[in-house]
């Protein structure tokens, strides 16, 4: 029988091992818990096909390998500042050296530019393949009343806009017979649907990389006068000490690579699926892509 000293100090002892089981089980439960932020990664995207097709092809591939890959919709402006806070861990739609130009300048210093991806971005007016004496912006003048006089754009605000209503249409002496209409990328690229499906004559302002040169027969128009400016490149950008903290992700970013007809392929294969659905169709495409996804790659 135990004394009532003894009984105490029994039940101190007890209580010391319980707590010192308390603080192992606490221990090991950190410790998983970081393994897994080790493998949960925050990419960020834009509203622009090309970056929606990518990170979708990204975030099922990396899913494959284990991670926990959480895609958030973003503004530029909000992206560059979420990545140089580390709340964002990778960017793939970084336009360069132009369109982002002020965001790069402003928050460039805490990032790393992890590679180019893509380097044929470019802003282009654009006409149906069956237009075959329609080959130059030049070969628009003179010839308003065939396309109604108008050059069917996208939304105001856009740089393609600009460009096209300030460069190319004063460049190429456009002004006396076209006006650029605008509305959104909805709307043009509805207009182009149906004149494509009707033999119809339009003239669209439109940029690569996009969906539409996969799906409608476009081509775009020579720029001798160099109006709607020079091919951009673009970049995979990640948070400070990405390529770190995420070695494995950053070699194989840097290897990745699509050309315009690979990436036309993926963004309509992305675009044309059911709302939800876009996951199933970035399988599918590096499924029936497997040559091109193993460049960079490896399960």
């Amino acid at each position: 029988m135990l004394t009532g000293k003894r009984s105490r100090r029994l039940f101190a002892l007890l209580a010391a091992l319980a707590a010192l089981v308390l603080v192992a089980a606490g221990c090991g439960g950190r410790e998983a818990q970081t393994g897994q932020q080790q493998k949960s990664i925050n990419i960020g995207y834009i509203a622009w096909d090309e970056d929606i097709a990518v990170t979708h092809l990204y975030k099922v591939l990396l899913e494959q390998k284990g991670y926990k890959v959480n895609a958030q919709e973003l503004e530029a402006g909000p992206m560059y500042a979420g990545l140089a806070q580390g709340n964002i861990d990778l960017f793939m739609d970084g336009w360069l050296p132009q369109t982002h130009a002020d965001y790069w300048k402003q928050y460039g210093p805490q990032l790393e530019d992890l590679t180019v991806w893509y380097d044929q971005a470019t802003l282009n007016i654009a006409v149906p393949k069956y237009m075959t004496d329609v080959n130059s912006i030049a070969d628009l003048k003179g010839r308003g009343p065939e396309f109604n006089g108008v050059i069917t754009g996208i939304d105001p605000g856009a740089g393609l806009t600009r460009i096209t209503k300030d460069s190319a249409i004063p460049a190429y002496g456009l002004g006396g017979e076209f006006t650029l209409q605008t509305s959104s990328t909805t709307a043009m690229l509805t207009a182009l649907e149906k004149a494509t499906k009707e033999q119809k004559p339009i003239v669209v302002t439109l940029w690569h990389p996009h969906w539409a040169y996969a799906r409608y027969p476009i081509k775009d128009l020579q720029d001798p006068k160099g109006a709607m400016g020079k091919a951009e490149q673009i970049h995979a950008i990640g948070r400070k000490n990405f390529s770190q903290d995420f070695p494995e992700v950053t070699d194989m970013v840097k290897k990745f690579k699509l050309d315009d007809a690979q990436l036309a392929s993926l963004e309509n294969a992305i675009n044309s699926a059911e709302k939800g659905k876009e996951d199933d169709a970035a399988r599918q495409w590096a499924s029936q892509n497997q040559a091109v996804v193993a460049n960079f790659f490896t399960p």
